[in-house]
């Protein structure tokens, strides 16, 4: 496939199309970034700083091959959730990694995990699903697992722990959160556009599933990184 083939000026006029390839080249470019800047970290950030290179680099290889399957005409969803399964769990570890100097532990992470795994994997079948209400019935259950992982940072024994740590920590812990509460919120409008059911409603907005979603990981994945590095900048100061 030719420079011209990839990039022509029919693709990019497309949303779809174009939100792949941006998305793309944000993730990897985010993803270089991120890989290097490690050396100027000491080991308190740097394995924070490389998982968010993962995570990026991750969703860039997942949008190559998505991109490929929507201008085919094909479905993206199972290569998108293969792509949050494990790019999520990667992104509850960096909860993990910031508060581990305050008194996290591998059962927090390990809760956090779980969580969003139930998350994602309810989210999948309430997607997929032609049972009559099926998505609406999946899609709460994603949404309580959802919930209780904003409960954990935001109210529960994860958000204790970053305001006993304070400085650049807890100022990490809240952006994220924020992060958790406000962009990850983009998903459940994506979810309802692409399912059947009580959410027809939302037909009327105009936006196309994989817009949406391609707009929220842009914003929640590279968005996590600069937190992270920001926090890790700070921290030498």
């Amino acid at each position: 496939m030719t420079i011209t083939n990839l990039i022509t000026i029919a693709d990019l006029s497309d949303p779809v199309n174009f939100t792949f390839f941006l998305g793309t080249m944000a993730m990897t470019a985010a993803s270089a970034f991120f890989f290097l800047s490690l050396p100027q970290f000491d080991s308190k950030w740097r394995t924070s700083i490389l998982v968010s290179g993962l995570i990026t680099f991750i969703a860039a290889v997942h949008y190559y091959y998505m991109r490929e399957a929507a201008t085919s005409g094909g479905v993206t969803t199972e290569i998108r959730y293969i792509d949050w399964i494990l790019t999520v769990p990667l992104m509850c570890v960096e909860f993990y990694l910031i508060l581990k100097a305050a008194g996290a532990t591998t059962k927090h992470l390990s809760t956090l995990i779980w969580a969003s795994l139930v998350m994602l994997v309810t989210g999948y079948f309430g997607e997929v699903s032609e049972a009559a209400h099926g998505a609406e019935l999946w899609g709460l259950a994603s949404g309580l697992a959802y919930f209780y992982i904003a409960w954990l940072i935001k109210f529960g024994p994860l958000a204790k722990l970053a305001a006993s740590a304070g400085g650049a920590v807890e100022k990490a812990h809240n952006t994220l959160t924020l992060f958790v509460l406000i962009g990850w919120a983009i998903y459940p409008l994506g979810y309802m556009i692409g399912t059947d059911g009580w959410y027809d409603f939302v037909d009327g907005i105009g936006l196309n599933m994989d817009v949406v979603y391609n707009i929220g990981d842009a914003v929640n994945k590279i968005g996590f990184g600069l937190v992270v590095y920001a926090a890790a900048v700070s921290s030498k100061k």
